[in-house]
């Protein structure tokens, strides 16, 4: 599947006001899976607590959706500023309509890249 921009937020811990992030996300062939930052998220099937998705490491939940068109990616009683790769701040721009990125509500962030190969193996192990 073709990389997509999402807004991607840590749930564990946090409720609402977790670390947020917008950039880039691959997928798994199948879709289930999203790589992420270093991550890789498993779609939860709704069996989450607060989130959609869950990283196969450690448990933690994300909540992880597009983006919507008029900015507001935060859930409505959350806060806190949303991080955001500073190589799609023109595409994330074009998408919500805005001329400019508000620092009030944006930090701009390098996203690092994930091993898919990783966490393909780390799924794939065999069960002793």
């Amino acid at each position: 599947m073709k990389p997509e921009l999402r807004y991607i937020e840590l749930k564990s811990g946090f409720e609402n006001t977790g670390p947020a992030w917008i950039g880039m996300a691959e997928f798994s062939k199948s879709g289930r899976t999203v790589y992420f930052n270093g991550r890789a998220l498993k779609n939860s099937k709704a069996q989450g607590i607060t989130g959609n998705y869950y990283d196969i490491e450690n448990g933690d939940e994300y909540w992880i959706s597009g983006i919507k068109k008029n900015g507001t990616d935060r859930h409505w009683v959350g806060g806190g500023k949303i991080m955001i790769d500073r190589n799609v701040v023109d595409l994330y721009l074009s998408k919500v309509n805005f001329d400019i990125l508000d620092k009030n509500r944006f930090v701009l962030t390098d996203i690092k890249p994930t091993d898919k190969q990783k966490f393909e193996e780390l799924e794939n192990e065999k069960m002793d």
